[in-house]
């Protein structure tokens, strides 16, 4: 925890930096940011991405957890409206709709990573017999709570989830945790850059035949410039197919039934093109 004081000089360099960005300052823009990160090491305003989305500092592996939570606790009121409303946000209901062209398509448990207020629990909760929803935000799962469309829910960070689930089945309540048959993580890969945590707690809570199914942002091949995932100008993470197509083979997902451009959502009123993959575990 950061001092009152400390808070106050957080707010004046991060709003001081932004005007800094905004005015095409760069350099002092930047060095407003490194300030941010020195007041906070914990980088609740989300500096370090900010700083690599300019191109002067190095990508952090993922959103930090601090800011991630900061940003979806103050937008949880209003969240379902500026998703679904504003960015044209609707991966849920794509990704429902292609599971509703098998008749027969029915799971035991789900898991929903990034569960937010609960959009994909309701899309997806037909096709499912329990659903375990978990996000990083305090407020959106209080707000996801209040739809009644999950069975059980948490709030924490997810690779820290999968983990704590993977640990959790060898002790004496082990039974408690049992694996998942879906997992599906609509709109978490644009806050995590590395994927392999992230994939590799899926598969450590899977069985085989599981499907996991996520969305993801990407750039033109080119904009990668040979790297597998970049931090967008929109302060986001972007990932190549090949890279997605990598780790889910890496991981054990290698059928791949979908693996769809999508427009993700809207910036600015710009389409942000990304990917709707559905993968099967071995």
């Amino acid at each position: 925890m950061i001092s009152e004081e400390q808070m106050e000089r957080l707010s004046e360099a991060y709003d001081a930096a932004l005007e800094m960005e905004k005015a095409g300052e760069s350099e002092k823009a930047a060095t407003l940011y490194r300030t941010c990160l020195e007041i906070d090491p914990a980088d609740t305003c989300g500096a370090s991405v900010r700083l690599a989305a300019m191109g002067l500092g190095d990508a952090p592996d993922k959103a930090p957890d601090a800011y991630v939570a900061t940003l979806f606790d103050q937008h949880a009121e209003v969240f379902d409206d500026i998703l679904t409303g504003d960015l044209g946000y609707a991966v849920p209901m794509q990704l429902a709709g292609i599971f509703g062209q098998e008749p027969d398509l029915h799971f035991a448990r789900m898991l929903d990573l990034g569960c937010g207020t609960g959009l994909s629990g309701m899309t997806l909760g037909p096709f499912c017999e329990h659903a375990t929803g978990v996000d990083i935000s305090e407020n959106m799962v209080d707000m996801a709570d209040e739809r009644a469309v999950y069975d059980a829910l948490f709030v924490n960070e997810a690779v820290h989830f999968l983990e704590e689930w993977e640990k959790a089945r060898s002790t004496d309540d082990g039974a408690d945790y049992a694996p998942f048959d879906l997992v599906v993580a609509t709109d978490v890969l644009p806050y995590v850059g590395a994927l392999e945590p992230l994939f590799a707690g899926v598969a450590a809570n899977t069985g085989p035949g599981a499907c996991f199914a996520f969305s993801s942002e990407t750039l033109p091949g080119d904009a990668f410039a040979g790297k597998s995932w970049r931090v967008t100008p929109n302060q986001r993470f972007a990932h190549s197919a090949d890279y997605l197509k990598a780790c889910l083979e890496r991981f054990g997902f290698a059928r791949i039934s979908a693996f769809d451009p999508i427009t993700v959502r809207s910036e600015q009123g710009e389409p942000i093109p990304g990917w709707l993959v559905i993968a099967w575990k071995d």
